[in-house]
């Protein structure tokens, strides 16, 4: 798995659609029980690198009652997102995941992480593309079906992150 996160740290794929360099943010190991499927790093992220290092990722943190120690242990969290890079800013906030990343990798870092207990889809794009016909017309609705998902997922909302 160290070669895989080596290509996908240096990957260059979406090069030309980033307003900002590239810089693909993941944390994973063989290891990890829970996997968080993100949308995007957002700015802060980007520029400091670390996932999730952000007041959502505070909300985060509180919501599932874990410290920053544990939630960076890649043998207990993997924090996998949608699109490896911040996609730049949008009219409304930023841009959505850049397409290529998710199909590109995904299946790849799965493949490695056997120990998976709980895959937690955070936001519209993981539930989209992991859930298919699964996902409801909104956020609401699918995370209010969640007994119809698979054992080991469970869909989330992004509302723990506004305070």
């Amino acid at each position: 798995m160290d070669k895989l996160l080596k290509k996908i740290k240096n990957c260059k794929e979406c090069t030309p659609h980033l307003e900002f360099r590239v810089r693909p943010i993941i944390a994973a190991s063989p290891k990890s029980k829970i996997i968080i499927i993100g949308q995007a790093p957002g700015r802060i992220v980007h520029t400091t690198g670390i996932p999730w290092n952000d007041k959502s990722g505070d909300n985060l943190r509180n919501w599932l009652g874990v410290d920053k120690e544990t939630f960076y242990n890649p043998d207990i969290f993997a924090l996998m997102p949608m699109g490896f890079c911040y996609p730049g800013k949008g009219k409304s906030g930023d841009l959505p995941p850049r397409p290529e990343c998710a199909p590109l990798w995904h299946n790849l870092l799965l493949a490695y992480m056997k120990e998976v207990q709980l895959i937690l889809l955070v936001g519209q794009y993981a539930q989209n593309y992991y859930l298919k016909e699964g996902a409801k017309e909104t956020l609401t609705e699918t995370v209010k079906n969640f007994k119809n998902l698979s054992p080991k997922i469970f869909a989330l909302t992004a509302s723990f992150t506004k305070k």
